[in-house]
């Protein structure tokens, strides 16, 4: 972008995949890049925390059209146009529901550890190398508990909550689903508790089959777990769910590609809760939405743990979700856990460098 030395420098949501340390990082060389060349910057973002720390001015859009502008400052001291006010009071908040008394254990994992083989030198003279991307994790998730599971990328928090659901083979350890060790259960014997464990996807843009319509991609996992009797008793299921997760229930015979990024994780949503699971391991799911649309989804999630008395394993490298969204909180560095605790506790007053890291970079951008 840099190498015709040009007067403007268009970022267009620079930051939105990366985790919060990465984020800074990009943000601070985009401003010294500016100031040694002497250049101006148009960033484009939705990222209300990164607008007030980078920007000099603001514009906000809706609908194609610019409802309103100002200096940085003025614009979020005080905002006129009702859209700019929604979106400034969109930054997540509020906190979860208390756990109530004596709640069981839904999920529990010893000493896991996952490994992945590597190949480096020659075609000829191959050498394998052992890369450990989860070493030695513990776990306990309570029945009606969101936990959360933070750390900046490569630090094995989704391999971690694949092994889980033994998407992926750990190496050792014990992973334990309602006091049932699953660790040693072949594909057919994990069948039966598929149904009621499921995952949500980060991207919802390629988490859908964009040849099945809506109707098909729910149904799929009825059919596949052999819930209801015939397909008009299926299909209902299918519109409660929609229903349950906020989308009409006539739209079955629609394709995903008509939908938007916060519909599309909506009908994600409908899909794993069409199977009444007890967990739901959520990867990221609010990362590619915009902040009132990923205030939308916290909330119905909140709302969705309060009815169906979920369990939730929250992947997140957005700490502002995850202090709005859940209970405990786990810190991961490199495949192993350098702090937990509940959440409040470990935002406000992290004991480790690198969780002070993590909330400094995340509260206090660039």
């Amino acid at each position: 972008a840099l190498a015709n030395d040009p007067d403007v420098l268009i970022a267009d949501e620079p930051t939105t995949a990366l985790d919060v340390t990465v984020q800074a990082q990009i943000l601070n060389l985009i401003r010294n890049l500016q100031k040694e060349l002497r250049m101006a910057v148009i960033l484009i973002t939705h990222d209300l925390t990164v607008v007030r720390k980078f920007s000099d001015y603001v514009y906000v859009m809706q609908h194609g059209e610019m409802c309103e502008h100002n200096i940085t400052e003025r614009l979020f001291a005080d905002p006129q146009h009702p859209y700019t006010r929604r979106l400034l009071a969109s930054e997540p908040r509020g906190r979860p529901q208390p756990l109530p008394e004596g709640c069981g254990t839904i999920l529990e994992a010893n000493r896991v550890r996952v490994c992945f083989m590597l190949r480096h030198g020659s075609f000829l003279k191959p050498d394998w190398r052992e890369l450990v991307a989860v070493d030695d994790l513990d776990l306990k998730l309570c029945r009606h508990e969101t936990l959360g599971l933070v750390g900046e990328s490569g630090s094995g928090k989704t391999t971690f909550g694949q092994a889980l659901l033994r998407l992926l083979d750990a190496k050792r350890g014990e992973i334990r689903f309602d006091g049932r060790p699953i660790q040693g259960l072949t594909r057919a014997e994990m069948r039966p508790l598929r149904s009621r464990m499921q995952i949500v996807f980060q991207d919802p843009f390629s988490s859908l089959n964009p040849r099945m319509t809506i109707g098909q991609i729910i149904e799929e996992g009825l059919v596949v777990n052999r819930i209801g009797a015939t397909r008009r008793e299926r299909i209902e299921r299918v519109r409660e769910a929609l229903v349950s997760a906020g989308m009409p229930g006539d739209i079955l015979s629609r394709f995903p590609h008509e939908f938007s990024g916060g519909q599309r994780q909506r009908i994600a949503i409908a899909r794993a809760i069409a199977l009444e699971p007890e967990f739901i391991l959520l990867d990221e799911p609010t990362s590619a939405l915009d902040l009132s649309v990923q205030a939308q989804i916290i909330d119905l999630l909140r709302k969705l743990q309060d009815e169906r008395g979920l369990s939730y394993l929250f992947i997140s490298h957005d700490l502002k979700v995850v202090r709005a969204l859940c209970h405990r909180v786990i810190v991961m560095q490199h495949g192993k856990v350098v702090e937990q605790g509940p959440v409040d506790e470990v935002l406000t007053n992290p004991k480790t460098a690198y969780t002070e890291r993590l909330v400094r970079a995340a509260f206090d951008v660039a």
